[in-house]
C-alpha cells in the first residue's frame, strides 16, 4: 500500500511548505488518521450496499447478506442467489442490478481487481465500468483500498467545504474549482484529501 501513516505526513509536509493555511490548520488539528480498507470486491460490494442509506441500515442489510450467502460472499453465490433472497436481505432491485454487474466482471474475468492499471484514470474507468459505481465510489475505492497517493475526490461535498475552509474560501467551491486548486499539490492529494475530511468538521479550526 502506497499511503502509509508517514506517507501522508510527508505529503501534508509538503504541501503546508507551499500553503501557509495549511500549515496553520495541520499545526492546530495534526496529522488524521489513516483509514484502510481491504481490496477486492466486497469492498465494492458494501459501497453499493451503502449508497443512499443510514450507515446503520446498510450494517444491517451487509449483516444478513453475510447469513445467506457466508462471511466471503462469493460471487458466484451472489450471483446464484434469487431474486427474492437478496430482496429480503435489503436489496433493492436496482442495487441487484449493481451487485451483479459486480460480480459478472469479476467472474467473467473482464474486471481485475487485484490487478488495476496503474495509471489512476485507467483505474477509475475500469471501476466505473461497473453499474452502480461512479467517479466518486472508484476514487474513494482507490484511495482507501489501494491506497494511492494522488487521488482528489473533487466531486466530494465533504471534501469541498473542508478545502474552503481550509483556503479560507467566502463560498464552498465546486467540483471544477477543487480541482484546480489542489493542482500543486500533486502527486499528494491523497493526502490532502484525507486531511480535509479530517478538518471538516473540526471545532479546532
Amino acid at each position: 500500500m502506497g499511503l502509509t501513516a508517514d506517507a501522508i505526513a510527508t505529503g501534508l509536509d509538503h504541501i503546508a511548505a507551499r500553503s501557509p493555511r495549511i500549515a496553520t490548520a495541520l499545526g492546530r488539528v495534526g496529522y488524521p488518521e489513516l483509514r484502510i480498507r481491504a481490496t477486492g470486491y466486497r469492498t465494492l460490494l458494501r459501497t453499493i450496499v451503502g449508497q443512499q442509506v443510514s450507515v446503520s441500515a446498510a450494517a444491517s442489510v451487509w449483516a444478513k447478506l453475510e447469513a445467506l450467502l457466508g462471511d466471503d460472499m462469493p460471487p458466484h453465490d451472489l450471483l446464484a442467489a434469487d431474486f427474492d433472497a437478496l430482496r429480503a436481505c435489503g436489496l433493492s432491485r436496482q442495487k441487484q442490478g449493481y451487485a451483479r454487474s459486480l460480480c459478472e466482471l469479476v467472474v467473467s474475468g473482464a474486471l481485475d481487481l487485484e490487478n488495476l492499471p496503474a495509471d489512476d484514470e485507467e483505474a477509475i474507468a475500469e471501476l466505473v465500468r461497473i453499474k452502480g459505481i461512479g467517479r466518486w465510489s472508484a476514487e474513494i475505492y482507490l484511495l482507501f483500498a489501494e491506497g494511492r497517493p494522488d487521488i482528489w475526490p473533487a466531486g466530494d461535498l465533504a471534501v469541498q467545504v473542508g478545502l474552503g475552509k481550509l483556503l479560507g474560501l467566502e463560498e464552498r467551491p465546486d467540483e471544477k474549482s477543487t480541482r484546480a486548486l489542489a493542482e500543486d499539490w500533486r502527486p499528494h492529494r491523497g493526502a490532502a484529501a484525507i486531511f480535509t475530511w479530517h478538518c471538516y468538521n473540526n471545532p479546532a479550526l
